[in-house]
């Protein structure tokens, strides 16, 4: 906390012009909103409904220990060596073959690359995909991440809204029309079709194929996110968008996060060879390669089946609190608040009354202690401002319900004005 003190004061007094050294790029950076947020409920009594972490009591500590001890003592010239920039060769093949059989990806039809965190694949996709001006298609709201990824790129985003069976593709199709008639061309469709981050809502099947047939029609790329797609409470399985991808336009990007545990940093980026090709050229100049060690154990992790095994168990502790969280909602908000009824993943997407504003209403929910993430960030066109998002897989059960009702009566006063 010292040092923490002493490098706030370095900031708030400089020695130097420093902001005349900064390329424009790094002049044009913003630090994540939802991180300076939870910056002001770290240290207080605050119940943080804010947060997309995975609950510590998830992670598979001992098998973990177990595989640790069997790397270090029968992989360790591999593990601790410098790795290739595609990724630990053992891990990927073991990856497309857990695809295969999970998804019915064919492994013929992709070659996977192992990345540091799907955060990373977001901005090598950045990087190799958009040029200035190109158009970028997401989804009204989606994850702020892949916004900042992509903005420092300076494409043009194009908003398009979400219901409860996912992005409207119908909204979609109408926007690529006008587009071709004023002589462009989409180049790029981001979607999280699974759980969606941070709205909860999944994409439909039939939306998925007809997605995939405008891609063909319209010449773009998908770019499939699916970093929840395993963490399903009830409904019916649905394939990935890349299942049915028989022109190699879909880049699915898969996570161990959620999975396994996010300190590893471990994504992967499953796609034609070409597209992998020109990621692992771009991937040489960051890093190299991605951490080998925790490659290592997260390839024991899958190969010793311990992955299908563990999922169960993380779905088992989740869904509770997904129920808890509906039944809290349910409870305590007033009359004119909605909430979507995710069947899996991680979080609730709420929308009170046109208004309110709820980056306003912020720091009054903190001081009844609770706190969420407030709506606006989540799009593009920043043009929505009376929705949250909130997690339930971090916090116990009892406080999801207590949160919720001093959220509930944060936003009854707000309605009084």
């Amino acid at each position: 906390m010292e040092l923490e003190k002493r490098l706030k004061e370095k900031l708030e007094a400089p020695t130097l012009d420093y902001e005349k050294y900064f390329s424009k790029k790094a002049l044009g950076m913003k630090a994540s909103e939802i991180r300076e947020l939870l910056k002001l409920v770290e240290s207080s009594d605050v119940i943080s409904l804010a947060g997309g972490l995975p609950a510590p009591e998830t992670f598979p500590v001992e098998i973990i220990e177990e595989i640790t001890k069997e790397v270090l003592k029968e992989h360790a010239a591999q593990a601790l060596q410098y790795g290739t920039t595609k990724g630990f060769t053992p891990l990927r093949l073991a990856l497309a073959e857990w695809m295969r059989k999970r998804y019915e990806i064919p492994i013929s039809k992709v070659d996977i690359m192992i990345t540091s965190g799907s955060q990373q694949a977001l901005d090598l996709i950045g990087r190799v995909f958009i040029n200035p001006g190109d158009i970028v298609v997401v989804e009204g709201p989606t994850y702020l991440a892949t916004l900042q990824a992509f903005k420092y790129y300076d494409p043009e985003l194009v908003q398009i809204p979400l219901d409860d069976e996912g992005m409207r593709v119908d909204l979609l199709e109408e926007k690529l029309e006008e587009l071709e008639k004023e002589g462009k061309r989409v180049k790029v469709v981001y979607t999280i079709p699974t759980f969606q981050n941070p709205a909860g809502v999944t994409m439909s099947e039939k939306r998925r194929k007809r997605l995939l047939e405008l891609a063909s029609q319209y010449d773009f790329i998908i770019v499939e996110d699916n970093p929840y797609g395993e963490l399903r409470y009830s409904g019916e399985h649905i394939k990935p968008i890349k299942a049915w991808d028989e022109g190699g336009r879909v880049l699915y990007l898969g996570t161990f996060s959620k999975i396994l545990a996010p300190g590893f940093r471990i994504g992967w980026i499953a796609g034609e060879p070409h597209f992998i090709r020109k990621l692992e050229i771009a991937k040489q100049s960051i890093d190299l390669c991605t951490n080998t060690f925790s490659q290592v154990i997260a390839w024991k992790y899958v190969e010793g089946g311990h992955l299908d095994a563990h999922i169960p168990r993380i779905v088992d502790f989740y869904k509770p609190k997904r129920d808890a969280m509906l039944k809290a909602l349910e409870e305590f908000m007033p009359e004119g608040v909605k909430w979507t009824k995710p069947e899996g993943g991680m979080f609730v997407w709420v929308t009170l009354p046109e208004s309110i504003d709820t980056k306003a209403m912020f720091e009054k929910a903190v001081s009844k202690g609770v706190a969420y993430v407030p709506g606006e960030a989540f799009f593009a066109y920043r043009d929505v401002k009376n929705a949250m998002r909130l997690n339930f897989t971090y916090v116990s059960e009892e406080k999801i319900r207590e949160g919720i009702k001093r959220l509930a009566e944060a936003i009854k006063e707000e309605m009084k004005k």
